[in-house]
């Protein structure tokens, strides 16, 4: 019978939890903050949404799962209040494969598991999943209905060598690794158990989408909206 990841996640009194918190505190949490935001005309990270910012309601969540987070950024002076440890890339210029190298580099764990900055509506749950799958693979990478998430995912030790050939090359496309590497594609099904909305994918590149889900915030709760966000 196949296990309903949800379920494996919600027992209580057996070895399952016990063994997520051993799989977590293996894991390192990288942001990664080095985008332009050039759609969006503004820091998409520094955006307030349901009374934080972005970045911040990021940090928190993850914080919840993870021993140490670690933030990727070229521009360590805007987030200096954040508690946690700031790094740059080694390869600037070279996007997200550069700011997942760097996470890796910089942590001292065998796994790390990888957000981008604008994707405020991860669900921990979902995350704890993931990772207790970083087992024995270089990557683990969820598939949603827009294919690969590459920027919520988890990734080994193993990977360095990949990724440094491919940016001292002057290649930076993430997923043209992993022909290199042993990847666990966590399936469409596997993901819709746990989130079924797949918003923990979505992430916020215009100002048409950021109003869109400020708009969706002000329909559930009119009052948080207009005090806090």
């Amino acid at each position: 019978m196949t296990e309903n990841p949800h379920e494996l996640l919600v027992l209580t009194g057996g070895g399952t939890l016990a063994a997520e918190g051993a799989m977590t505190a293996r894991v390192t949490a990288v942001i990664l903050a080095g985008g332009m935001s050039s759609r969006m005309k503004s820091n998409k990270a520094l955006l307030p949404y349901r009374g934080e910012r972005f970045i911040e309601r990021i940090f928190r969540k993850l914080s919840e799962v993870f021993p140490e987070v670690i933030l990727v950024t070229n521009s360590p002076e805007l987030y200096r209040f954040l508690p946690c440890r700031i790094v740059a890339d080694l390869y600037p210029g070279m996007g997200a494969l550069a700011g997942i190298q760097a996470g890796l580099t910089q942590s001292s764990t065998p796994y790390i598991f990888v957000v981008a900055c604008d994707m405020p509506d991860l669900d921990e749950q979902l995350v704890r999943y993931l990772v207790s799958r970083a087992d024995g693979v270089d990557v683990v990478i969820p598939e949603s209905d827009s294919g690969l998430e590459p920027l919520h995912a988890a990734y080994g030790r193993g990977c360095l060598g990949v990724m440094n050939d491919a940016l001292s090359s002057g290649r930076s496309k993430i997923v043209a690794c992993f022909d290199q590497l042993k990847v666990d594609v966590v399936s469409h099904q596997d993901i819709a158990a746990i989130d079924p909305t797949f918003l923990s994918f979505r992430n916020i590149n215009t100002p048409e989408e950021y109003f869109r889900i400020r708009q969706e915030v002000l329909n559930a709760d009119p009052l948080m909206c207009r005090n806090r966000s």
